[in-house]
């Protein structure tokens, strides 16, 4: 069938996909069957990828119909799904049976497959990007034949197969860590000093179980900062009238937030995955009126990345929104963007001025090279192959692992041409 209405744009509607064909899979068997029959293929998710990543000329594949059930394992604490969910249709399931995932990004409409592939990531000293939260994983080859590989079995092989740029073939189950449910509260605060950030970083980042800045780099403090805390029960807790020079603010944050979206309630306590995404999408099949972009860097380096993004605010104005600053814990998965220690994300919400963008990037990223900067590879970034495989210092093994499971590039696009096996 033809790409329907909602599929033939990405969310910020400045990227048109070019699939030939689009299907819809109900079960693995016909994934496999599809993936045998085509000569390219590519999977696409929620579209809140803001590159070509998810593109092709041959078939696109959606997920969001698989008839796999969740299935949790109570003593094991871990959930198989199948890929192409959102988070949104997960954690109600698992919060039903009494568990939940350690962490969750900015948004819960997003698929899971397509948060782990790329290495979305939530906020927090303690804990890593959601990819981090997968111990086995199927997914269909080129051959249309069924790969499992789990962490306790296939060691390297798996550190390289989570994050997987859809690389390596069509992956249909996860199975994830759960944790017990919990109780989250988030708290506003307002005007924390830039002095402050270069003076008490690790003290803020550890001012809860997840801490967000929010600069618009225009003025010397940090405009808002939210600050998520693990809580014992639905009674709103007491926390400090200021960290730092940031004073608490009303449950509101000061400034319009955008129409498109409603925030997570503040100092009130809920349920894990009502109160860790920052906000929900009135419609997540809509367009988008934002471009993105997000660079890490090791956390030892965070105060000097963060003075070298300030020293830039000049040319941020006229075409930036907002940025967000999160910390990562490190792992060992080979694309990963907190791969081998501790990083910081330092997000960049466009204004959706591509013109401007553009020619822009480089100079963001010459500004954070001397500090080994890492790009989210879902989000827009002018980084070249072999840069990518400076900074990532896996990125060649994982080229060889796309020519072992995809010698005849059928998983392959643009992306992967230019950016994997261009290294």
């Amino acid at each position: 069938m033809k790409l329907p209405d909602w599929h033939r744009h990405n969310w910020s509607g400045h990227l048109d996909y070019r699939a030939a064909r689009f299907h819809q899979p109900t079960s693995v068997p016909q994934v496999q069957a599809l993936v045998r029959d085509a000569a390219q293929v590519r999977v696409i998710g929620s579209r809140h990828c803001f590159n070509d990543i998810a593109d092709t000329t041959g078939d696109m594949l959606w997920l969001g119909h698989l008839d796999v059930p969740v299935t949790i394992d109570a003593v094991r604490r871990r959930a198989v799904i199948h890929a192409g969910m959102t988070y949104e249709a997960l954690c109600p399931q698992l919060q039903a049976a009494g568990f939940a995932l350690p962490n969750l990004a900015s948004l819960k409409h997003i698929t899971v497959i397509g948060a782990v592939t790329t290495a979305t990531h939530g906020s927090g000293n303690a804990f890593g990007n959601l990819a981090t939260a997968v111990v086995g994983m199927e997914f269909v080859n080129a051959a249309g034949e069924l790969v499992e590989l789990t962490r306790e079995r296939d060691g390297d092989t798996f550190r390289g197969a989570v994050v997987n740029l859809g690389a390596l073939g069509v992956v249909t189950r996860l199975t994830l860590d759960l944790e017990p449910a919990y109780l989250v509260q988030q708290d506003n605060y307002e005007r924390l000093p830039f002095a402050d950030v270069f003076a008490h970083f690790d003290e803020i980042t550890a001012a809860g179980d997840s801490v967000s800045l929010f600069p618009t780099w225009q003025h010397d403090w940090v405009d808002t900062m939210w600050v998520k805390r693990r809580v014992p029960n639905l009674t709103p807790e007491r926390v400090p009238d200021r960290i730092f020079g940031a004073a608490l603010a009303s449950a509101q944050p000061s400034g319009a937030p955008p129409t498109d979206r409603t925030l997570t309630p503040f100092a009130k306590p809920g349920i894990w995955h009502e109160r860790l995404p920052h906000y929900e999408l009135h419609d997540p099949t809509g367009l988008g009126n934002e471009l993105q972009s997000e660079y890490f860097i090791p956390r030892r380096h965070a105060v000097s990345a963060i003075r070298a993004v300030l020293a830039l605010r000049q040319e941020l104005a006229p075409i930036l929104g907002l940025s967000e600053i999160r910390t990562i814990r490190a792992d060992d998965l080979w694309l990963s963007s907190a791969y081998g220690e501790d990083a910081v994300g330092i997000h960049f919400n466009w204004q959706k001025k591509w013109v401007g963008i553009e020619p822009f990037l480089p100079v963001l990223e010459n500004a954070l090279a001397p500090f080994g900067a890492r790009p989210h590879l879902g989000k827009l970034f002018a980084m070249s192959a072999e840069r990518l495989a400076e900074v990532y210092p896996r990125w060649r093994d994982f080229s060889d692992l796309v020519r072992r499971f995809d010698p005849t590039g059928k998983f392959r696009n643009r992306f992967v041409e230019r950016c994997v096996l261009g290294a």
